[in-house]
């Protein structure tokens, strides 16, 4: 990300639409954790430099993922002591080292099964319990920095129902035990197939914690059918009426409870679902800009939908 931040084009698109940074890679552990433990900043650093330049906020994502085991902790795994020391420290360190600078914060991502039945078996949670990492994890943040807002990020929370469920059913036990979650956020990689009322059954339920919600990754792929002979034209407009629906849905929100709302990238052409190994689609088009940084159907269906608010438009522009 920092990289494409040095690229005028994309620069000024970035800043003419945009009024906070999300970094793609280079707050997360995998950029930041050497295999011998030491730290390296220099990626989330530029980052930091780009948007003070710039007046842009950052939001920083994320302190602990279940995909980033970095080597460093692997060495330590089964030893508890050492483990929850090097954890403590990295925690730390990173939000130490950003202090009064990044206003929110993602600590955990992505905590639940992909299927929803329960949370994650992790390296974290094997070594410190798997509500215990995140608890810890929390609370060590907000030592660190008391200022910052803290969230728990999750996918799929409009698309799986059951997911939802074993998302909410985690965030009562950490409330209960006092974790200091002051948001949440629903990453929302949604399509143009989601069912008519899905988001605003999502922002419902979610919004019964009283916390505020980060729309954190948005974007609308054309979807994943392994035939679809609708026209380009057609998907375009599902993809407008779904956005349509969706901003609205989210602005229906009391506004203490709308923290912001994330676009998953900038262009097209720089989005994951084009590559995705697992099922690649090269012909979508999930983001407002194309390749070309030319609006497109959904992205006024985006500002009309936001049109008199109060709402803060942000971009992950890895």
């Amino acid at each position: 990300m920092s990289a494409k931040l040095a690229d005028p084009t994309t620069s000024t698109l970035l800043l003419k639409n945009f009024s906070q940074l999300t970094a793609e890679a280079e707050m997360k552990m995998a950029a930041i954790v050497a295999p011998d433990g030491r730290l390296r900043f220099s990626g989330a650093d530029a980052i930091m430099a780009y948007a003070q330049q710039n007046k842009l906020r950052v939001h920083g994502h994320a302190l602990v993922w279940h995909k980033h085991e970095p080597e460093a902790f692997l060495r330590l795994d089964g030893n508890k002591p050492a483990f929850t020391a090097m954890y403590d420290n990295y925690i730390r360190t990173v939000m130490g080292r950003y202090r009064g600078r990044i206003p929110s914060w993602d600590v955990v991502n992505e905590p639940v099964n992909g299927d929803g039945l329960g949370l994650r078996a992790t390296m974290w949670g094997r070594n410190l319990g798997d509500l215990g990492y995140i608890e810890r994890a929390f609370r060590i943040a907000r030592e660190t920095d008391p200022s910052a807002k803290l969230f728990i990020n999750e996918y799929d929370l409009e698309l799986k129902p059951e997911k939802r469920l074993a998302f909410m059913q985690m965030m009562e036990a950490l409330l209960k035990k006092g974790t200091p979650i002051d948001g949440i956020g629903t990453q929302s990689h949604i399509n143009i197939d989601m069912p008519k009322g899905a988001a605003k059954a999502a922002f419902k339920d979610l919004a019964s914690f009283g916390l505020p919600i980060h729309v954190s990754e948005l974007d609308i792929s054309f979807g994943h059918r392994r035939f679809d002979w609708r026209s380009v034209r057609t998907k375009r407009a599902l993809q407008a009426e779904q956005m349509t629906d969706f901003i609205q849905a989210f602005m229906a929100l009391p506004e203490k409870l709308r923290h912001a709302i994330t676009i998953w990238g900038l262009y097209d052409s720089d989005s994951f679902w084009r590559v995705n190994p697992e099922d690649p689609n090269p012909d979508d088009e999930p983001l407002l800009f194309d390749g070309a940084g030319r609006a497109k159907p959904v992205t006024a269906a985006f500002a009309n939908a936001l049109d008199g608010t109060k709402a803060a438009l942000h971009v992950d522009a890895g």
